[in-house]
């Protein structure tokens, strides 16, 4: 996923437009960048079938476009799994059914009874780490298969994931082997190296791991047969963050060394595949000067549309559509809260009140935690090129 070149005049004339259609703020989703991310994603990793993490982003329309191009998903509640359902609820019965099985995993390894129950017809594949959520599973889920997810290193990873999911490795046999007991089948064996992962070698000691523990199951007599890599692949928000095709090279290269040709890789993109397809106009609501600093707001804030900043750990420099000298500025969401703030170091031309502005590469983790705080709704979702 390259970085975002300058736009064209072009593109900002018809974003503008846009805006000046639907009003502000508008969350634009460009549908032809999503399937080139997949397209880019499958060409690099052509062993890996593509489950997309639907927390990223859940607007229907973008689960569309990847369920019609090929791919499959990778949910975290009974909500996000029913967003995927929906869109091959009339197909038939028999085919629906194989489209659960081998189109969704439900990857939060934590899952309350009444969901499980409701997943049981489904005869979905779950994720777990630990003893009780096995009981729960068989008494409440029992025609699932299960997927052990074992804690691996996060070093360097934008979002960190490994303190609350992820059995010890040296725990993972004998849970494989408790999954057993129970009447359980456990397919396969997962990971995730943390979100926005520029570590690489977080993969490569990740996979070691697995293959080890695959290999000693298979010598307890339970083969396993699938190995889920979950996500972490590097979107390019600046050109510090390394290439997804040098990480792609090196997955390739630890997958013909320690995993054979009939083990089913499956992986979790999720921020690598909407990232870069969404743009955010957002309007000038306010001006003042604080401090010798002057302050914009916004109508949108940390509450919505950047709610990346607080829970994705995520920058998005705002750009303007007019030119001129630019000075560091304070920019501000509308809340009246004051933890709703955007930047205190935005280098920004000279606005007035009405003047537009756009963030590019907000598409992950930003209308997905988007709130009504305040009374102020979420910003208006307009698709292109669908």
């Amino acid at each position: 996923m390259r970085k975002t070149d300058k736009p064209s005049k072009k593109w900002l004339d018809r974003i503008k437009k846009i805006a000046k259609e639907n009003g502000t703020p508008c969350f634009i989703i460009d549908h032809e960048k999503i399937r080139q991310n997949y397209r880019e994603f499958k060409a690099s990793l052509p062993r890996v079938q593509a489950y997309y993490a639907v927390k990223a982003n859940s607007n229907p329309d973008i689960v569309k476009t990847l369920y019609e191009i090929g791919a499959s998903f990778d949910v975290a509640s009974f909500p996000e799994f029913m967003i995927v359902y929906e869109n091959i609820k009339n197909l038939p019965k028999k085919e629906r059914q194989d489209f659960i099985w081998d189109k969704i995993i439900y990857a939060n390894t934590i899952k309350q009874i009444e969901t499980l129950r409701e997943l049981d017809p489904y005869k979905p594949l779950v994720t777990y780490d630990n003893p009780e959520e096995l009981k729960k599973i068989k008494e409440h889920c029992p025609h699932a298969g299960v997927v052990l997810r074992i804690r691996v290193p996060n070093t360097g990873s934008m979002v960190e994931l490994s303190s609350k999911f992820g059995a010890h490795p040296g725990e993972a046999v004998d849970l494989i082997l408790g999954a057993f007991k129970r009447g359980l089948v456990v397919e396969g064996i997962s990971f995730h190296v943390g979100s926005q992962c520029t570590n690489f070698e977080n993969y490569v000691q990740a996979l070691q791991l697995a293959s080890s523990i695959m290999k000693e199951s298979a010598s307890r007599g339970h083969k396993i047969k699938i190995l889920d890599i979950g996500g972490g692949f590097p979107v390019k928000y600046h050109n510090k963050v390394k290439s997804f095709k040098v990480l792609a090279k090196k997955l390739n290269s630890e997958f013909k060394r320690l995993f054979p040709k009939d083990i089913e890789i499956l992986a979790e993109p999720g921020r690598f595949m909407v990232a870069n397809s969404s743009t955010l106009i957002t309007k000038v609501i306010g001006k003042a000067s604080r401090d010798g600093k002057t302050c914009y707001y916004l109508d949108d804030g940390v509450y919505h549309t950047f709610s990346g900043i607080v829970f994705d750990h995520c920058n998005y420099p705002l750009k303007a559509f007019k030119d001129g000298e630019k000075k560091v500025s304070a920019v501000f969401g509308p809340t009246c809260d004051a933890f709703d703030t955007i930047s205190v170091g935005e280098e920004l031309p000279d606005l007035e009140i009405g003047d537009l502005l756009y963030a590019e590469n907000i598409g992950a983790y930003s209308i997905a935690s988007s709130t009504y705080f305040n009374g102020f709704p979420p910003a208006k979702v307009v698709h292109i090129n669908k």
